[in-house]
């Protein structure tokens, strides 16, 4: 085999080792802050997924049952546990719980993708809630956890509907998604197709309003083409 041909050869072996290495790279670790409905309900479909998901609560031996039904790739524990967990830590909490979480778990969360799913009710969740609905919801949240990368998104729908819905045939179901940082909206976005669902970004976290409790999105069952439409409207 001639010189040429040889570097020919070890240029193409470098490449598929390469492309082998990006197949190969990890699936990120997901930890879930509030295993209600929601939490439980999208850490279900990661697992499902191939996702390592660690589910947290006020009372974690509560949980051993979802995670006992789940396997391998789902444990329980402490909040502090899942932030330390996870690559995306999802806050699946009352709105009103979220500034003493971003306070308590700031370090653990530095430089890490929030997804925040959580909605503000003044009723239930009080002044922080009306700062929020005033200031825009993903705004707001990021000023709580100024440190992370937030990503709002899967706020908009109920927890039945996305159990409901996941991987449904024909047009899947839209999640709409809004934030700042591209990386971690890719990130989500690839959370949410292997959830089952069709990512559409809306744009930074300005754009959280569209899809807020009060918006035309909220609650709405839709296409990725019906999100679109509407947001262009």
């Amino acid at each position: 085999m001639s010189r040429f041909a040889k570097v020919l050869v070890g240029s193409f072996l470098l490449m598929l080792a390469g492309s082998a290495s990006v197949l190969a790279a990890p699936l990120p670790r997901i930890g879930i802050i509030g295993a209600g409905d929601m939490g439980g309900t999208l850490g279900r479909l990661w697992v499902k997924a191939g996702y390592s998901v660690f589910f947290a609560s006020r009372h974690p031996q509560e949980l051993q049952p979802l995670v006992s039904s789940l396997g391998s790739h789902a444990q329980a524990g402490t909040p502090l546990q899942a932030a330390k967990f996870g690559d995306v830590v999802v806050m699946a909490v009352p709105y009103g719980a979220l500034p003493a979480l971003a306070k308590s778990l700031a370090e653990p969360l530095q430089g890490k993708v929030v997804l925040d799913v959580a909605n503000p009710y003044p009723q239930r969740d009080g002044e922080v809630a009306t700062q929020a609905l005033q200031a825009g919801s993903g705004v707001y949240s990021a000023r709580l956890f100024s440190g992370s990368r937030v990503v709002r998104g899967f706020n908009s729908l109920a927890a039945a509907s996305l159990a409901a819905d996941a991987h449904r045939p024909g047009e899947a179901l839209a999640v709409p998604l809004a934030g700042d940082d591209k990386n971690a909206l890719d990130t989500v976005a690839q959370l949410t197709q292997a959830a089952g669902f069709a990512p559409v970004v809306t744009g930074n976290l300005a754009t959280a309003t569209l899809f807020q409790p009060g918006s035309d999105l909220f609650l709405q069952t839709l296409t990725a083409d019906e999100v679109r439409q509407a947001i262009h409207q």
